[in-house]
């Protein structure tokens, strides 16, 4: 998969107003042309962090984003943290990091009014802990998911590969079964993909999967479980 981080990648302007990256050759962009804003907030924030927030009140919460790509995720997450107040450490793994120049023009910051958070975001240093701001610890790791390993656990995955059909090694039940063994006992993982494949992909590695309503221009996403 290092061929489509080494291909031509450009800006393009989202049905929201907001950038992602495409990659012409491949077909492929890293959000939907519906809104990279709208479709990241509904999958990852109120499908995932807002969730998690509504059924434990009050606590903490440990994420693991797989796939950082723009740092978008990142960046509603950091924001959700600071208006809600809630603690929230925030881990990411990336294995190809975009470059400075391209993240640079990406229009997050100023669309969210959270300029100064993005930089920060992407500034900050790879395989160190940093604080954003005062509810958000983050830690980034250039490393691909298949060489990933830590002793933490986490209440909530992101799950944010390109689609089984890009990267099938990303969507199996082995990878599921890893993931599976990050999660704390009632934790879970939110992504995009609800292909049959990948439900039962998850099932195999003991995920309890249930299909949600997706953003907009996709019927279905997927919230699984790791039951206690």
């Amino acid at each position: 998969m290092l061929l489509i981080y080494l291909m031509e990648r450009l800006l393009q302007i989202t049905a929201d107003g907001s950038h992602t990256i495409s990659v012409p050759a491949m077909g492929v962009a890293y959000h939907s042309k519906h809104g990279a804003i709208a479709e990241s907030n509904h999958v990852f924030i109120e499908a995932g962090l807002k969730y998690y927030a509504s059924i434990n009140p009050g606590k903490s919460v440990a994420i693991l984003e797989m796939g950082f790509g723009t740092g978008l995720n990142c960046l509603l997450a950091a924001i959700y943290a600071k208006k809600q107040q809630l603690n929230v450490r925030y881990h990411t793994i990336e294995p190809f990091p975009l470059h400075t120049d391209e993240t640079d023009t990406l229009n997050y910051g100023e669309l969210l009014a959270e300029k100064e958070i993005f930089q920060y975001i992407h500034q900050s240093a790879w395989n160190e802990a940093i604080l954003i701001h005062s509810f958000f610890h983050l830690q980034k790791t250039p490393s691909a998911l298949q060489h990933f390993s830590t002793v933490d656990l986490f209440d909530c995955i992101f799950y944010d590969a390109f689609a089984p059909s890009v990267q099938p090694e990303l969507w199996t039940p082995e990878i599921f079964l890893q993931l599976f063994s990050m999660l704390k006992p009632n934790g879970f993982l939110v992504t995009y993909c609800s292909k049959t494949v990948v439900r039962r992909a998850m099932e195999a590695a003991g995920l309890r999967v249930t299909k949600i309503q997706g953003p907009f221009g996709k019927r279905e996403m997927v919230r699984a479980f790791k039951d206690a």
